[in-house]
């Protein structure tokens, strides 16, 4: 596994790791951590893949996971989306999946055991979360407001 990053004096800026034909890369929005995975995905590189993508399951801190970039998409690809999926689950964690016309074909081969939470562009899931923020604060509202 090699790691390329882009350096500005001392700091890295979105280091990019290297998995056997795919590149990952995360990357913190205000709303969500961001993963994109480009390149191939297959049984040569899953492990890899999943063992960087979960470390950024945070507890409470959503994760949008792009796959868009992806241009082959094994079944063993799958293993990672579950593994990813419960990782989720089990941290109390909303996710979002992103996908390429790969993934999506593969996973259109499945059946509903195959679901995840998708959206189309990584730019939308942001937008469908900030939505969501701003109903739990019309909703939160009327608690804080004084009655007379």
């Amino acid at each position: 596994m090699a790691i390329e990053t882009t350096t500005r004096g001392t700091a890295q800026i979105n280091p990019v790791v290297e998995c056997g034909g795919a590149q990952i890369r995360a990357h913190y929005r205000h709303l969500a951590t961001v993963i994109a995975i480009r390149g191939r995905i297959d049984s040569t590189n899953v492990d890899q893949l999943s063992e960087h993508a979960r470390r950024f399951v945070l507890a409470k801190e959503p994760l949008v996971l792009d796959l868009s970039g992806v241009t082959s998409f094994a079944a063993a690809g799958i293993w990672l989306l579950c593994v990813l999926d419960g990782d989720c689950r089990a941290a109390g964690v909303e996710w979002t999946l992103i996908e390429s016309a790969s993934v999506h074909e593969l996973l259109g081969d499945f059946d509903e055991d195959a679901m995840f939470p998708t959206s189309r562009s990584v730019e939308q899931a942001l937008h469908a979360r900030a939505d969501g923020n701003d109903q739990r604060r019309q909703l939160l509202l009327p608690l804080f407001q004084k009655s007379a």
